[in-house]
């Protein structure tokens, strides 16, 4: 009961009571110590040297803390934080029994009270911040903002109790007895820290282990040079300084305003307790019902703005009514909101800095920048209030000041912070070395492309020519007919294509010598030049070459003719185009004519051009030949044709990688129209599942908005991989194509329903998992008990593969709404292997996703993450019986679930299963419906027709 009540309450889960309610009675004893030591050696102070020497005491706090973090941070370098936090308790425990002894025998001084003033002002810093950086070490992010809030609570919690404790004990014993107290309870705190020790920072894995000990071998830098280095951490320094200095400020005119209305001491002592004792009432409220919620729900960001808005909104208030009760308000929420909301922010804050850094740099900002802040803030006070003589109301105005800059602070930390995570989550991916390919900048010079030309490799002197394609540049003449010597063909063809930019017969004799090489590509280039951009006749080419017994020759010449002759009746006829073509297809159809594969390859493209239908049955023929490269000229001429009789033979290549690219590439020389036919219910049902996940492909090779709108129907596809294919292809459109207008709101919607999708499978693999673990326990074991077996197997195995597409598709839909590559780094992140990627990558898309995608999608990614270790999430998944299952999957899957489905109720014969396959009768599947028909006969026990 109790335990259900803290996971419900306080977010935590399986194995985290422990080591929570641990972490939470060590800041309970810190801060209890503080509330019984900081009163006493206060009141010490003001009775024995009074008010007026606080300002200088606040600034000597400050020099004491630089020198005192410069030391601390090299004892830190050179030692384990829970060695050094032994230490310092003990320490601690030493100095605060001493002053007992010296309160015991009255020795007391201006040098004794100045040093317990000090050095309580350090131990509370010191003692909280080594704290907050066990806390960093024991949680990752994820559990830190679900844990924060309730290990926060302690520290509240400690505040009420040692104010009380210290009035009680100091009215009955003296100060003496509460320093005495104080020392004791400090050493407890040292068997907690083993016992933490031992339950979670012993148990680091090795990867965290070589991490935090690479990261220390690494860092040598002084915590100043630390912070200034990092934008993250100067902003958290900052923003550190500002709210310690508005913190004075306000306890200051607070204090000056209380003193005014209360001559009598024991009234202001009164309304002071009552007052502290009621913040910290509302802060242990606010840290046990709120923090956690607030911090899920809003962020870290923006968790941090409360504090400060909560002080300007007060501050412009007391600007109107100058008044106690609304300094009771401001310094109500700062006293409050400090120590729950904004206290658990900021530790979360600082969680993406390395291990290393961050017990330097945390220890310097909890020390020394609220020191020195403290400092400033005397200074202030000195010379603003009693040098100039200004009324303490003119402080609010530097308050607001000091709190716009605080909140300017906090939106510069916002991008600082997710920069840290993009940093975290690229160094603890395992990333294979990408290809690299050559690319010339986008304003290539005059002389760089010389250079490229004259000494530059094959592939760069390509890339560099099909950049400048359509670009007349006179500089570069002499050198592009330089590469007609190229030892390359394919430089010599991409050179020629160049030439079509400058004057007719251009390098003509260079072109024309070309023509003694034997190379098919090459010699056709030639020929088209020699034809469309020479003073050449045309007839006297074709004449020439048409009957020429050169074959490379005499193929080149009849795929221009049958390219110019196409809309040209008379030049058809003039050649005897149909003729000619006969004979080359019969030659090259007996084994005797077959002469090279290329003669086909090159016929097949003469055929399509020519438009001469009689003869497609050359490229039906040649579909099916062994060689993929005869296949692919086959597929291209089809696609040249455009004749509806090749388009399913096209479709079908859709399937093979090899030939997948080219197929596309002739499909879409069809127009969007075949892609809106394919769209079509009947249609696309009929397909193979291998051929409808590529028609996304088809649809974007269109790039225009009618194809964004074919693919905005695909993203509502029962199948998975079809959905998959459809988002990847939108996203390609988004980057090649950005003129194109993708709607946002359909991208939220699809992706909502994704998750609900996900959720679903998720759902059904828990309860199949439940049915097999079951059915496993059944000693009977017959042939049908077994094709049941393999049959539930068969559908877990799917299942498992469409979260894994489905958890893809989730991320590619993020991909269009968010920045792409912050996207794609976090999904790396989540499928990685390493833990900590895991929690940055979960962490960094919290901070970045809008609540409600947020709301839907966390669930589904914590659930990814934990759910291979015993740790639980809020998700709650739906308990489904194995007939509810089936029917959801008859609903909500594609056909090849649909047909495992029959498969298993044809095995199960059970009567009750008949209406879940019934409405498959009429499916536009023929498959699905011959399935479903037979496993009917078989469970109904009728045959029908």
């Amino acid at each position: 009961m109790l335990k259900n009540i803290l996971y419900k309450t306080f977010g935590l889960r399986d194995g985290e009571i422990a080591i929570s309610f641990l972490m939470q009675l060590y800041i309970f004893i810190i801060i209890t110590v503080l509330l019984i030591v900081k009163p006493t050696v206060n009141a010490l102070f003001l009775n024995q040297l009074g008010a007026d020497n606080l300002p200088y005491a606040y600034l000597l706090v400050a020099l004491v803390a630089v020198l005192t973090t410069y030391f601390y941070n090299k004892i830190l370098k050179n030692n384990t934080l829970v060695k050094v936090a032994i230490y310092a308790l003990l320490i601690f425990s030493l100095i605060f029994l001493v002053l007992s002894v010296l309160l015991q025998f009255n020795i007391i001084n201006h040098f004794v009270l100045y040093f317990y003033y000090l050095f309580v002002s350090l131990f509370a810093v010191i003692a909280t911040s080594q704290f907050w950086m066990f806390a960093n070490m024991v949680f990752n992010t994820r559990e830190a903002k679900r844990l924060f809030g309730f290990i926060g609570a302690g520290a509240i919690a400690g505040g009420i109790f040692g104010g009380y404790l210290t009035s009680i004990i100091a009215a009955s014993y003296g100060n003496k007895a509460v320093m005495l107290l104080a020392s004791v309870l400090i050493l407890i705190n040292i068997p907690i820290l083993r016992k933490i020790y031992k339950l979670r920072l012993r148990k680091l894995s090795i990867y965290d282990r070589k991490t935090h000990k690479s990261n220390a071998s690494n860092v040598s830098d002084s915590a100043l040079h630390l912070i200034l280095k990092s934008k993250h951490l100067t902003y958290l320094a900052l923003i550190t300084g500002i709210s310690v200095i508005v913190a004075k400020l306000v306890d200051f005119q607070f204090s000056d305003f209380a003193n005014r209305s209360f001559r009598d001491s024991d009234s202001l002592a009164s309304f002071f307790g009552f007052w502290f004792s009621t913040f910290n009432v509302i802060a242990l409220s606010i840290q046990l019902l709120l923090t956690n919620r607030v911090l899920t729900k809003f962020g870290v960001s923006t968790t941090l703005l409360f504090l400060p808005i909560g002080i300007a909104l007060g501050s412009l208030l007391f600007l109107t009514f100058p008044e106690l009760w609304v300094l009771v308000i401001i310094k109500g929420l700062d006293g409050s909101f400090k120590q729950s909301l904004n206290k658990a922010a900021f530790e979360l804050s600082i969680m993406p800095i390395s291990l290393a850094v961050k017990n330097q740099a945390k220890s310097f900002i909890d020390v020394a920048v609220d020191s020195v802040a403290t400092g400033i803030a005397g200074f202030l006070l000195i010379f603003l209030i009693r040098k100039l003589n200004l009324p303490t109301s003119y402080i609010t105005v530097i308050i607001l000041l000091f709190v716009l800059i605080w909140i300017v602070l906090i939106f510069k930390l916002r991008e600082a912070y997710y920069n840290s995570f993009r940093e975290n989550i690229k160094q603890t991916l395992i990333k294979s070395d990408s290809d690299k390919r050559f690319k010339i900048k986008k304003e290539t010079t005059i002389l760089t492309a010389q250079n490229i030309i004259n000494s530059g490799d094959e592939e760069d002197i390509l890339v560099l020519l099909n950049r400048i394609n359509t670009v007349k540049l006179k500089a570069l003449k002499t050198s592009i007919i330089s590469l007609l010597k190229h030892p390359s063909n394919r430089v010599k063809k991409a050179a020629i294509h160049q030439l079509y930019n400058y004057e007719k017969n251009t390098a003509l004799k260079e072109v024309e010598a070309l023509l003694q090489i034997n190379d098919d590509a090459l010699i056709y280039s030639v020929l088209e030049y020699l034809l469309h951009h020479t003073y050449k006749d045309d007839k006297n080419i074709f004449n020439r070459y048409l009957n020429h017994e050169n074959d490379y020759l005499a193929n080149a010449i009849l795929l221009c003719l049958a390219k110019d002759a196409k809309n040209n009746y008379s030049l058809a006829n003039y050649y005897n185009l149909e003729k000619r073509i006969g004979e080359k297809v019969k030659e090259l159809s007996t084994p005797e004519g077959f002469t090279r594969k290329e003669s086909i390859a090159e016929l097949l493209i003469t055929i399509s051009y020519s438009g001469i239908t009689k003869f497609y049955s050359f490229i039906s023929v040649h579909f099916n030949n062994k060689d993929p490269y005869i296949v692919n000229h086959a597929i291209k001429a089809a696609g040249i044709t455009k004749d509806e009789q090749f388009i399913s033979s096209l479709l079908q290549f859709l399937k093979e990688k090899p030939h997948r690219k080219i197929a596309i590439k002739a499909l879409k020389n069809y127009g969007l129209a075949i892609a809106e036919n394919l769209l079509m219910i009947k249609e696309i049902e009929n397909l193979d599942d291998d051929i409808k996940k590529n028609i996304p492909k088809l649809i974007q090779s269109f790039k225009s908005q009618s194809s964004i709108k074919l693919l905005y129907k695909l993203l509502k596809q029962k199948d998975v991989s079809i959905r998959v294919q459809t988002v990847v292809a939108l996203s390609k459109l988004r980057e090649k194509a950005p003129d194109l207008y993708i709607n946002k709101r359909v991208i939220k919607s699809a992706l909502l329903r994704e998750c609900q999708f996900y959720k679903n499978t998720l759902s059904i693999i828990a309860a199949l998992q439940l049915t097999l673990e079951q059915s496993n326990t059944d000693a009977n074991t017959t042939d049908v008990s077994t094709e049941i077996l393999i049959a539930r197997q068969g559908i877990l195995d799917i299942l498992k593969e469409q979260e894994l597409h489905s958890l893809k598709c989730i991320f590619k839909l993020l991909s269009i709404l968010y920045n792409s590559s912050d996207i794609e780094m976090s999904y790396h992140g989540i499928l990685s292997d390493i833990k900590e990627a895991k929690i940055n990558a979960l962490e960094f898309l919290d901070n970045l996703l809008q609540n409600q995608l947020k709301t839907n999608i966390f669930p589904l990614l914590e659930y990814y993450v934990v759910k291979d270790e015993e740790d639980k999430t809020n998700l709650k998944l739906r308990t489904l019986s194995e007939k509810a299952y089936l029917k959801l999957l008859v609903k909500s899957r594609g056909k090849r679930l649909k047909l495992e489905v029959i498969n298993l109720v044809y095995y199960l014969n059970e009567k009750k299963y008949a209406t879940i396959i019934k409405p498959l009768l009429k499916h536009k599947n023929s498959d699905v419906k011959y399935l479903a028909f037979q496993a009917l006969n078989k469970i109904t026990g009728t045959t029908r027709t």
